[in-house]
């Protein structure tokens, strides 16, 4: 497969309540697109090319035979989000506090990346980064 291929990403995630999950992102300044997005599941824009399905807990276990993850206990990944600044990532973070989420790890800065993060009100473990461009190349 040539790593110029462009793909779409998408994140599935269960959540309890879904109008809950939807405004706790809302808060965040994601979007959701209205044309994948019902009473069971809700489509977040992270961009053109990645997304979130947030699907209400019943209907993500008719996708998989396996139990679902008990967030409160057990990380089930790390789901990471690039910011344009360190400012961007702080504020991204004070953001989910402020709107029911949890701090996750402290706030970890190596020079050329920066990073802090929060579980979300489902538990799910966002990590939040800023990497030099110069230090990417």
């Amino acid at each position: 497969m040539a790593a110029t291929q462009s793909r779409m990403l998408f994140v599935n995630l269960a959540v309890r309540d879904l109008k809950k999950s939807m405004e706790f992102f809302s808060k965040l300044g994601f979007e959701f697109n209205p044309k994948f997005t019902d009473d069971k599941a809700a489509c977040m824009v992270i961009s053109e090319q990645a997304f979130v399905m947030l699907l209400m807990e019943p209907f993500f276990k008719t996708f998989t035979k396996r139990e679902l993850c008990d967030t409160s206990r057990q990380t089930e990944g790390l789901f990471a989000l690039s910011c344009s600044s360190r400012a961007e990532v702080d504020e991204l973070v004070k953001k989910a506090i402020a709107a029911g989420g949890k701090h996750a790890m402290d706030a970890q800065d190596h020079g050329f990346m920066y990073a802090w993060s929060f579980y979300d009100i489902d538990g799910h473990h966002w990590e939040v980064m800023w990497m030099d461009p110069k230090a990417a190349q």
